[in-house]
């Protein structure tokens, strides 16, 4: 059996293989991000060099995107989260792109997910008041590329939020 693989795509498979001390490396980062490497490597049972290359490494391949400080909506005064769904009125390889560029200039959209179904794409946002959720639709949501319809659905509470994946 011959297998095809398109070009970089075995750099992407050997990048991806992860053995046990990586994911100990990365769970411990995700769960404490601003930890010294010297800690790390003492609980993953590796010298400073060693765990900094490895880091280095899945920094370097993709993995490790950045470090993230968490920081409290409610405190903040951004604790109204708001869950919309929005259909494009046209469905076309340049509509999606406009769309999706034009989201990334609007700070109140923290999230922008495609989907599969009934609507196109899934937004998170964060604002002050139900008043500047409004402000928000009028003047930056409605006026984002191609927006057929949106339908919104605000948080009540939240019960989980984790940026940690299961590994």
């Amino acid at each position: 059996m011959l297998i095809y693989l398109q070009p970089g795509a075995v750099d992407r498979v050997q990048q991806a293989k992860l053995d046990e001390i990586d994911l100990k490396i990365l769970r411990i980062l995700q769960a404490e991000p601003d930890i010294h490497i010297g800690d790390i490597g003492e609980r993953v049972g590796l010298s400073h060099t060693p765990c900094w290359r490895r880091i280095r490494k899945m920094q370097d391949a993709g993995i490790i995107k950045g470090r993230i400080c968490l920081i409290d909506p409610e405190k903040t005064g951004l604790d109204v989260s708001i869950f919309v769904f929005v259909r494009l009125g046209l469905h076309s390889p340049q509509a999606l792109d406009d769309f999706e560029a034009a989201t990334a200039n609007i700070p109140e959209i923290l999230q922008c997910y495609t989907m599969s179904g009934e609507f196109d794409y899934l937004l998170r946002v964060v604002v002050p008041s139900v008043r500047d959720y409004e402000k928000a639709v009028k003047g930056k949501l409605l006026t984002l590329p191609h927006v057929g319809m949106m339908n919104s659905h605000f948080a009540l509470n939240e019960i989980k939020n984790s940026t940690a994946l299961p590994l």
